[in-house]
């Protein structure tokens, strides 16, 4: 994902955001290398994506903390010593699982945000980005969510600075906005942290929308609704 372009809709950012998963887990593996043995870059990041598939189908099935090394071995179809030389231990699992969350979450904002002219359209763009990425990795949202109170202490330091990292991309937006006098004066940072919580209802509640018949395409409209009612409130 070289040149920023205006997501369309849901099914033509899956198209795109797929052909680039091959890139974030090459960046996985040269962040990684020296954790792991194997030093043939193609073959490395094949099995680094049958890992990572393999330990959140597991992880959202049965549980991380359940789940063992063996169990991995199972669902990945690796030996054991193929699996050790990708890692030593489960903490070895949750820094490769989180690193290729992080990366192409933030590659994914910026990406379809840098280049937008409009500050509304920018804002907008970067809720969709981000509530198409949580669709269509809502494995990976799910378990970073959900294991973020477990985490070894430097992968829960890397977990929050992340997290403050992706608001502040919405904060900026935000501001911008504010200084352009497109968007009335308003606490930038509550809004941001809103927008947060907002997107997580989507991966963390799925089932109360799907229930309701909510496409994500309509949750991405309602919470750019939402938000723009307050940001172009009265001054």
């Amino acid at each position: 994902m070289d040149v920023a372009v205006m997501i369309e809709n849901y099914e033509a950012f899956r198209g795109e955001v797929r052909l680039s998963k091959e890139d974030v887990i090459r960046d996985v593996f040269r962040q990684n290398k020296e954790r792991i043995s194997i030093k043939k870059e193609a073959t490395a990041v094949k099995n680094l994506t049958r890992i990572i598939d393999s330990t959140l189908r597991l992880a959202n099935s049965k549980g991380f903390h359940a789940m063992t090394l063996r169990d991995l071995c199972g669902d990945s179809g690796m030996s054991m010593g193929g699996l050790y030389a990708y890692i030593r231990n489960k903490d070895d699992l949750i820094h490769l699982i989180q690193s290729h969350g992080f990366i192409i979450t933030r590659r994914t904002l910026l990406h379809y945000t840098d280049e937008v002219q409009d500050v509304r359209g920018r804002l907008f763009a970067a809720i969709k980005a981000h509530l198409y990425l949580s669709e269509l990795m809502r494995a990976w949202f799910y378990f970073s969510y959900m294991e973020a109170k477990s985490l070894p202490a430097e992968e829960k330091r890397d977990a929050v600075a992340i997290e403050l990292e992706i608001e502040e991309i919405f904060l900026r937006l935000i501001e911008d906005g504010i200084e352009a006098k497109v968007y009335c004066s308003r606490n930038a940072r509550l809004v941001a942290s809103m927008i947060k919580a907002l997107l997580q209802d989507w991966y963390l509640k799925r089932r109360k929308y799907r229930d309701q018949n909510v496409a994500v395409d309509d949750y991405a409209a309602f919470v750019r609704d939402v938000i723009e009612s307050y940001l172009l409130g009265e001054r």
